[in-house]
């Protein structure tokens, strides 16, 4: 879903308000970007790939073809490897986790003024206004990429817990790196 760009959700000018409560009801419970675009593919696979759910709910029907294309080339590839796909929906964690894997570089943190700064090189970025994280601000998030429009913002975020970096990345983030700075309290790590 990623690889298909931002290019999931459309808002007609006549139908802005339908399609931003279409967009959200796939953000419920704050789940993050990327579970929201699992959902998505999730949702649109349970109607067996139907058009007419795409356009009830202002999903381009193009970009999800091309994801469904590029999941089906990912599969192929896995069993040739002879690997194994499980997944299991319910477990946000873990999903989190996997997320946090490919883009642990791309970590950021709340600051007091509403703003983030990522956590390597201490960059000022902030949530896009289409994320269904936008109005949230969690402490802690990873993302995919940043655009420059009028400030750096984020693009597709999801919210993560600090301990994980170190869990994760043990050779690019240390104990130091995801230390709260105010209380000067470090998050437990798991045993």
């Amino acid at each position: 879903m990623l690889s298909v760009g931002n290019s999931i959700f459309y808002r007609p000018k006549d139908k802005q308000v339908h399609a931003d409560n279409a967009r959200l009801n796939f953000h419920l419970g704050n789940v993050g970007d990327h579970i929201a675009l699992l959902k998505v593919y999730n949702s649109w696979k349970e109607t067996n790939y139907s058009t007419q759910w795409c356009y009830e709910n202002y999903i381009q029907v193009r970009s999800m073809k091309r994801a469904r294309d590029i999941r089906d080339q990912l599969e192929g590839l896995l069993e040739r490897v002879e690997i194994e796909m499980t997944s299991n929906l319910n477990d946000l964690d873990a999903i989190k986790k996997s997320i946090i894997s490919g883009f642990f570089p791309h970590s950021a943190r709340l600051q007091k003024n509403g703003s983030y700064k990522t956590v390597k090189h201490s960059q000022t970025v902030h949530i896009h206004p289409s994320s269904g994280l936008a109005q949230a601000l969690p402490r802690w998030v990873v993302y995919h990429e940043l655009v420059l429009t009028t400030k750096e913002y984020m693009r597709q975020v999801t919210e993560l817990k600090p301990e994980w970096l170190v869990e994760i990345a043990p050779h690019y983030y240390q104990l130091k790196d995801v230390e709260d700075p105010t209380s000067k309290k470090m998050p437990k790590l798991p045993p």
